[in-house]
């Protein structure tokens, strides 16, 4: 909630501040400057290109700031590490009390605690030492070195002098302290907010890790190696499920029969996720490439026949009956007219497809896969290296974004007429 709160604050403020900034350097303020959206007109939005800097600096802005970053000096407040200490207060079964101070010790995340020993003091309730993690909850036995035992009555009834029994906590400063169901005490440090490396690695071990796979590779294979099977397995599914996709879309955009026929099928299968096939397809082709490549071409197929029937099913009619009346045949109005016209579609279509197969292709390489980005992200969170996890996720959504980059461009070579009536 915070991140998010934190985000939506950077968000206004950095709307604000460029619009504000745009305000002041605009020189012209007459009817044209003041033009609004044309809706329906796709060409008539696009995107700001300094929203989307700031989007992403934000995002490393806000990643940094919760990480604890070297790259940026501004960071959230940190959890609690160094020393500190409270006092308990013992009750033995006779109702007499007595203090005893409890040292703790809290090493930051990555950091070895160690044990320690202090002067246990007088008393039938001694000094004890407690060595604790940042953000961990640890146990304090208090009565190991005690004279008197919890099996013989005794009970911890106060810390820092305030009252604590069982389902309540006491805040010292440093940390919290509640009671164990047996007694004995547990210490909790101020977690603070930043996210402890396990969860969320620092944008520069990332980069680090990054460039040691990158000349050292991981798991026998080079980086490389990993992206470059992901790649071709992901295209190898999509153009399987374009080749056969397609065609039937448009069988099914012109011809009542195969739309009648089909249909019932592609709507069945069009909300089932691919991932739900995984069991039947290793069942049916096996653990090895053409399992893999066979749930990837399901995953492209229904999107890729849904928009090549969309687009046939999309063309204006008016189109059409200005080329019967030119003497246009059949053959020539398929090419010349449904063809170029379903194209945007197909295109859109070919976009989506292409990034569920890029969602699907780490669960395809969840079994028996020995090369790959979700091979190596999956083997990598079985020993909680994060940050290779990050990094393969990373790396996929930039070879997926720029896969978009370049479909859009093709998109704009092939297709010019989009959006033109």
């Amino acid at each position: 909630m915070t991140v998010l709160l934190f985000y939506i604050a950077l968000f206004a403020g950095a709307f604000f501040l460029v619009k504000f900034i745009r305000k002041g350097m605009q020189s012209r303020h007459d009817f044209t400057s003041l033009k609004t959206v044309t809706f329906g007109d796709e060409s008539a939005v696009s995107p700001d290109r300094a929203a989307s800097i700031i989007s992403v600096l934000v995002i490393f802005l806000i990643w940094a700031a919760f990480t604890g970053s070297k790259l940026f000096p501004l960071h959230v407040p940190g959890p609690f590490t160094g020393e500190t200490s409270f006092t308990y207060t013992l009750e033995n079964a006779a109702g007499s009390t007595d203090e005893a101070e409890v040292a703790v010790r809290v090493a930051g995340f990555g950091e070895a605690s160690s044990n320690f020993e202090v002067d246990p003091g007088g008393g039938f309730a001694k000094n004890d030492a407690l060595a604790a993690q940042a953000g961990r909850s640890t146990t304090l036995i208090f009565d190991r070195n005690d004279e008197v035992k919890r099996k013989e009555g005794a009970k911890v009834v106060a810390i820092n002098g305030e009252p604590i029994g069982p389902g309540t906590a006491v805040d010292t400063g440093d940390g919290t302290v509640t009671l164990t169901g047996k007694g004995a005490i547990s210490f909790t440090p101020s977690a603070g907010m930043q996210m402890n490396p396990i969860w969320l690695p620092a944008p520069e071990t990332v980069v680090a890790r990054f460039f040691e796979i990158a000349s050292e590779g991981y798991q026998n294979f080079s980086l490389w190696q990993h992206l470059g099977w992901s790649l071709a397995r992901v295209i190898a599914g999509f153009v399987a499920g374009a080749i056969v996709g397609i065609p039937l879309g448009y069988a099914m955009g012109l011809s009542g029969w195969f739309r009648g026929w089909f249909d019932p099928i592609v709507e069945f299968m069009r909300p089932v996720p691919p991932l739900a096939l995984i069991p039947l397809v290793i069942i049916w082709f096996g653990i090895w490439e053409t399992g893999k490549i066979v749930l990837l071409f399901l995953a492209a197929l229904w999107i890729m026949t849904i928009a090549a029937r969309a687009g046939v099913s999309g063309v204006n009619i008016s189109k059409i009956h200005a080329a019967y009346s030119l003497g246009a045949s059949k053959w020539q109005i398929m090419r010349h007219v449904i063809v170029p016209n379903s194209l945007p579609e197909i295109f859109t279509g070919a976009r989506v497809a292409m990034g569920v197969c890029w969602g699907t292709v780490v669960a395809a390489e969840l079994v028996a896969a020995q090369k790959g980005a979700g091979m190596m992200i999956i083997a990598a969170s079985k020993f909680q290296l994060t940050d290779i996890v990050i990094m393969g996720i990373v790396m996929i959504g930039i070879i997926g974004y720029g896969i978009d980059i370049l479909m859009r461009k093709a998109e704009n070579w092939l297709v010019p007429w989009k959006g033109r009536s």
